[in-house]
This record gives C-alpha cells, sequence and structure tokens, in this order.
C-alpha cells in the first residue's frame, strides 16, 4: 500500500481533482485515495474563495523559489524530452515522448498546485490560528488542521499533531462562556483528538519497545491537566462536571503511560489487545 500522499499516483490524482473542481475536463477514473484527497481539494476551494488578506513574508517566498527550483531540476520540468530512436512493432518510438511529455505536464501542475498550497496554506493559518467556534474562519481553521494530518509523515508526526490539536481545542474552549452546549462540544473534540494522538504514540512506543515517544505523551499531560484543572472554578455545575471527564481521560492516559513504560523496562513483548488509548501491556512479572 502507497502511505505517500505526494507519490506519483496521489499526486497525478490530486492534481484531476483540483483542475476538475476549476471547471476542467472530467477524468472518468475513481482512485482509492479520492476520498482522503477530497478535504485537500475542499480546502483549496476554500482558499480560493475566502482568500485572506494577508501578506506572506519574504524569506518563505525566497524559501518556497529555492525549494521549487531544485524540484523542477530535479524532475527534469521545463527540460525538453529527448527523442528517442527506438522504435517497436507497434511504434513505441514515436509514443514514447508523448507519454514522456504528458507526465512533464502532470508534473509541472503538482509543482504549481504544491506551491499555491504553500503560500494559501500560511496566509490563511496566520488568518485564522486565532479563529473560535462561532467565527467566520472557525471551518477554515479545522481544514487546514486536517491538511496538516493529511500531509504528516508518520505515526509520531501525526501523534504529536493531534495532541497539539487538543491544546488549541482547550484554548478555544477557555474562550466560551454562558454556552454550556458549545462548551461541552469543544470539549468533546479536545478529548477525541487526545485520545486519537495517545493511540498513535503508545503504538509507536509499544512497537519500537521504546519510551521515547511516551515522552511526548507525558509533556502533554503534564501541561494540559494544569489547563483542564483551571476551568474547574467556572460557575456553571455543567461545565465544571463535563471537565472532570475531561481530567478523568488525562488520569487514565496517566496510568497507561506508566503501564506501558514499565512493560518496556522489563522487557516485555508488544501487546496484541489495545483499546481506545492505544496497547494495553501486561503487568511486569515483579508487579503481580
Amino acid at each position: 500500500m502507497d502511505n505517500n500522499l505526494f507519490s506519483r499516483r496521489r499526486a497525478e490524482r490530486f492534481a484531476q481533482l483540483l483542475d476538475e473542481a476549476n471547471g476542467g475536463r472530467r477524468h472518468h477514473v475513481r482512485s482509492r485515495a479520492d476520498e482522503e484527497l477530497a478535504a485537500l481539494v475542499a480546502l483549496g476551494q476554500q482558499l480560493t474563495a475566502d482568500r485572506p488578506d494577508v501578506e506572506v513574508g519574504t524569506e518563505f517566498r525566497t524559501g518556497l523559489r529555492a525549494m521549487l527550483v531544485a524540484t523542477a531540476e530535479r524532475e527534469g520540468i521545463g527540460n525538453p524530452a529527448k527523442p528517442t530512436t527506438e522504435t517497436g512493432a507497434a511504434g513505441r518510438g514515436s509514443f514514447l515522448p508523448a507519454v514522456t511529455a504528458r507526465r512533464a505536464r502532470a508534473r509541472g501542475a503538482i509543482l504549481v498546485g504544491v506551491a499555491a498550497g504553500a503560500v494559501a496554506l500560511s496566509g490563511i493559518s496566520a488568518a485564522s490560528e486565532n479563529a473560535v467556534p462561532g467565527d467566520a474562519l472557525y471551518g477554515m481553521k479545522r481544514s487546514t488542521e486536517r491538511a496538516q494530518l493529511a500531509l504528516a509523515s508518520s505515526d509520531i508526526s501525526r501523534g504529536q499533531l493531534f495532541l497539539d490539536f487538543a491544546r488549541t481545542r482547550l484554548d478555544e474552549a477557555a474562550t466560551l462562556r454562558g454556552d454550556r452546549i458549545g462548551f461541552s462540544a469543544v470539549l468533546d473534540d479536545m478529548d477525541a483528538d487526545t485520545r486519537q494522538g495517545v493511540r498513535l504514540l503508545t503504538g509507536v512506543a509499544a512497537q519500537r519497545s521504546d519510551p521515547a515517544a511516551l515522552d511526548t505523551v507525558t509533556t502533554f499531560l503534564t501541561g494540559q491537566r494544569r489547563a483542564v484543572s483551571g476551568m474547574l472554578d467556572r460557575d456553571d455545575h455543567a461545565e465544571r462536571d463535563r471537565t472532570r471527564r475531561s481530567l478523568a481521560l488525562l488520569d487514565a492516559i496517566g496510568r497507561r503511560a506508566t503501564a506501558l513504560r514499565s512493560a518496556i523496562a522489563c522487557g516485555l513483548p508488544a501487546p496484541t489487545a489495545s483499546d481506545m488509548l492505544g496497547p494495553t501491556p501486561a503487568s511486569c512479572p515483579g508487579d503481580r
């Protein structure tokens, strides 16, 4: 299975979907990646429709230009295709240049799309990073987060992103006053992001028998527990009760991280069972 979002096949399909979304001719094909790429295509359309008034810094432009030039040279974009003298029974010699040209155009379109996306994402992130539920740019903020997850290259990166998003949801919840339903909904999203991140990171720790990934979880717990506890002084008893549920989740995560560290330290094999927080380790022989 190809897990690299911008492998050649996925990148070419992404370029096709972008072209179709912008009114280009339809490509009568389907790909298993279409559903995953749909969120990025929708984000591209939103960025076009709601382009923020944000200036991209000179340093970013310079760095992006250098990256694009290097990529173009590596991929041979802009270089004329070398003619071939090979011929086959079905005219293979005349067919190869056409295929090469099409691939070069596809790579060029992908490169342009990635460049435009990079510039747009940098602007939209700056414009929407402080948006909270109910703001016009809040949906864009969440779409940008989904795009970040799609572009993450490993379970560790995705796990760290989910925990970052959980911190963001907590900041958003702290701004909500007198909105019991909205407050609870944001904490629901926060807990969901927390579980996703922890499950990925504990999974990596168990698979590699290496507690390094658990350090990220422990650091997250320290700051997040303190910040969540700060919301127990709210006037609304329902909001306090909802806050205690999030604290209970953090306590459960702390116990899981401790158990995994112990299992790794005493050399137990990777757990085969798992739950919403990831692998469920057995107890070390001396702890029974």
